[in-house]
């Protein structure tokens, strides 16, 4: 008779029959199970005290994470409404401009932060409207939520000039009007992983939305 098989049968038996314990309760005082903490040998209860203990410790720690969590994102939450309260005051491009990248190289500590415009109401010959290479920009095109990782994966470090070579890590947002995608955001690290691809993109959405809204209101006010 294979053990394991008998050993789920009495195991589904007490599942379906819980009463069993209350009939035999003796038997509980009698039976003793080897300590998860060395050879000396421990009742049922003793050991279901223990697994109960472990299980509060992982609650416990469990819970802790999400409280760091949540701290964290209140943190990241309270920067991007002070970004979008300094966009809605930015009464021309050039100040969307200056706000976009004070805010995020400054609160959001991100060393390197550059913007490329394909598509906008208005041009201009600064850095934002240089000619951008047709790989970079269907690469922003297709995306459906900003890119985060290696920059391997696709090609913007030149936009940081001879900074780039020291990029090891970046996001790159696309910037829409509606379905439009007129330019991209990217944000960029020496740190590998300061940007990676299991990260969340909640917050970076909220970004691009951001400042895609204050960059139209102001290039379209210009015309």
């Amino acid at each position: 008779m294979n053990p394991e098989i008998d050993a789920a049968g009495v195991a589904g038996y007490l599942q379906i029959h819980p009463e069993f314990l209350e009939q035999y309760a003796d038997l509980l005082s009698q039976l003793h199970i080897p300590s998860p903490h060395g050879d000396k040998a421990i009742s049922i209860s003793e050991r279901q005290i223990a697994t109960l203990r472990e299980k509060v410790r992982q609650l416990e720690s469990k819970l802790a994470e999400l409280i760091r969590f949540g701290e964290e994102n209140d943190v990241i939450g309270a920067k991007v409404h002070r970004l979008a309260v300094a966009l809605l005051a930015a009464g021309d491009f050039p100040a969307v401009l200056r706000v976009l990248y004070a805010h995020l190289g400054g609160a959001f500590a991100v060393p390197h932060v550059a913007l490329r415009f394909w598509e906008l109401p208005s041009g201009g010959d600064s850095a934002e409207f240089a000619p951008l290479d047709a790989a970079a920009r269907d690469f922003a095109i297709a995306l459906a939520h900003p890119y985060c990782g290696p920059t391997a994966a696709q090609d913007a470090t030149h936009w940081f000039g001879e900074r780039g070579s020291h990029v090891r890590s970046l996001a790159l947002v696309p910037l829409r009007r509606d379905e439009v995608t007129f330019g991209a955001l990217v944000l960029a690290s020496e740190e590998a992983h300061r940007f990676y691809v299991e990260m969340g993109t909640l917050y970076l959405t909220r970004i691009g939305d951001l400042a895609a809204a204050a960059i139209l209101r102001t290039t379209d006010k210009s015309d």
